[in-house]
């Protein structure tokens, strides 16, 4: 074989080991249409429809059902009452900002313990703020059940159902485009998730370590005790999910069959604010966790992990992730500003319960740092 030959082979080896190595490294996550005119639009009722959903036929009827706020019975006073803060009085600028949707979608493999769902909800909203200026960095936690009009189909409902297909805009372009009205806030990425994507995260991490200041469980689905415990994803997933938390009074018993005979009382203050915390608890944890991947395997585990997990817009391009990952492995996690909306419950004439805003977010904004006055 003469030089040149020798030159040609060394680059193609050369150029093969390097395609191989960045699939290997970097593989091919689902992406999304992420459109900022389109989010725009829908915000200033520019794009409407009167249907719902496009896909009717793809969404459970239970699950869609159940999402419909029936207003006819309330007073009409009660219901402006219920907007009048729904809309931000000021935009916020000087912010990157992540969306992150965990939907409540499952397949017959994720978290048996709470059984298997048709359909997907927004069950999780944070939205991830990066200050431009000073880096300075904020998680805001937005309730599902957050009481809004939806600035597409002009129907009040909750906000989780605004993560809907039609022909407005795609699930994730109708969401935005809500909390653009409900927080003044542009986002210019998204990354969701669904429960089985959850639980393979976390497992990616050979689980999360969770500390709770009272052994806690629900039902059969997990059980945590007093103190700090290492736990899987789906024993994780189960407790940020849960509504029927119980807290053990005084020691365990258990008889001599091994049943349980201890007492048992239901967890006082669980709502969709404990919820909330629980949410911003878990990727805190796991934004921790990237500052102990030291090597190549245990990176690529992750990353792995978040290809079958994830669905990200088609701007956010796997470099863009990976190096934000990895640039938390030397953040103070501490310094991360923790928020939730201010809301407060109430009970619709049909019995179902809401939450509704109790002050303007551009208001709660100025409180907390992120819009000047």
């Amino acid at each position: 074989m003469n030089s040149q030959n020798r030159y040609y082979y060394l680059l193609g080896t050369i150029v093969a080991i390097g395609i191989s190595a960045y699939l290997f490294i970097f593989p091919n996550f689902e992406t999304a249409e992420f459109d900022a005119e389109v989010i725009e639009n829908i915000s200033k009722g520019v794009t409407t429809t009167v249907v719902s959903n496009e896909n009717n036929e793809e969404i459970n009827e239970e699950i869609a059902d159940s999402e419909d706020i029936d207003i006819e019975n309330e007073n009409p006073s009660t219901v402006n009452k219920f907007l009048v803060n729904s809309t931000a009085e000021k935009d916020i600028e000087n912010f990157t900002v992540y969306l992150l949707i965990g939907s409540d979608e499952r397949s017959e493999n994720s978290s048996e313990s709470r059984g298997y769902v048709d359909g997907e909800r927004a069950d999780v909203i944070i939205l991830g703020l990066v200050n431009e200026i000073t880096s300075e960095k904020h998680l805001i936690s937005i309730p599902r059940d957050v009481l809004i009009s939806n600035p597409c189909t002009k129907e009040v409902t909750r906000i989780n159902a605004t993560y809907s297909k039609n022909s407005c805009g795609n699930k994730a372009e109708n969401l935005a485009a809500s909390i653009k009205v409900l927080t003044g806030i542009n986002i210019n990425h998204f990354a969701s998730f669904n429960f089985e994507g959850f639980e393979k995260i976390i497992d990616s991490f050979n689980g999360v370590e969770i500390c709770v200041d009272q052994t806690q469980r629900e039902g059969f689905s997990f059980e945590l005790q007093k103190g700090c415990q290492t736990v899987s994803g789906a024993t994780a997933l189960n407790w940020v999910v849960s509504r029927n938390t119980e807290v053990l009074v005084g020691e365990k018993v258990i008889d001599s069959s091994g049943n349980d005979k201890s007492e048992w009382v239901k967890m006082e203050g669980v709502s969709d604010l404990s919820r909330n915390e629980r949410q911003q608890y878990i990727i805190l944890q796991l934004l921790n966790g990237v500052r102990d991947f030291n090597s190549l395997n245990e990176l690529n585990v992750f990353i792995n992990a978040l290809e079958d997990a994830f669905i990200i817009d088609e701007n956010l391009t796997v470099n863009k992730a990976v190096n934000l990952l990895w640039g938390f492995r030397g953040e103070d996690i501490s310094s991360i500003k923790q928020h939730s909306i201010p809301v407060e419950n109430y009970v619709l004439a049909d019995g179902r319960q809401v939450l509704i805003m109790t002050e303007n977010f551009s208001k709660f904004a100025s409180s907390i740092g992120i819009l000047d006055n």
